[in-house]
């Protein structure tokens, strides 16, 4: 059965995710300035104020999001892991450090995974960035 409202041609994919950050301008330097995602979009809705982020290639965007309704919210080291893929994931590693976040597991070979490259990183929330090299996945 096909689903009415999707727009002719276009296949089911995960469109975006969004994460809750503490300063939307410190985490959009992080992902454009160390990661290389582009900022495309911002929102400033009646609670919150988000800013989308897409590589140039495409893929998933990644939104930003801080609450603004003065609502608590816990915005550090929460359970996520954000998976990117880069074409030099040792260079994103060294930029990361370089501006002051933690590096988790230096890029590497992994024999777990068939021994493609995978580092890891934190983002300025805590959030998990695994940092893949982006000819091998």
């Amino acid at each position: 059965m096909a689903d009415k409202g999707a727009a002719e041609g276009v296949r089911p994919s995960v469109y975006g995710f969004g994460i809750g950050v503490s300063d939307l301008e410190r985490s959009n330097a992080f992902y454009t300035e160390l990661l290389g995602m582009k900022r495309v979009m911002d929102f400033s809705l009646s609670h919150m104020d988000e800013i989308v982020l897409l590589y140039p290639d495409g893929g998933s965007s990644l939104v930003l999001m801080h609450w603004t309704d003065g609502s608590t919210r816990d915005y550090s080291n929460n359970p996520v892991k954000i998976v990117v893929r880069l074409e030099d994931p040792k260079a994103a590693a060294d930029r990361i450090r370089e501006a002051g976040y933690r590096i988790i597991r230096e890029p590497e070979p992994a024999p777990e995974v068939g021994g493609f490259v995978v580092g890891f990183a934190k983002d300025p929330d805590g959030y998990l960035v695994e940092l893949l090299d982006a000819k091998q996945s």
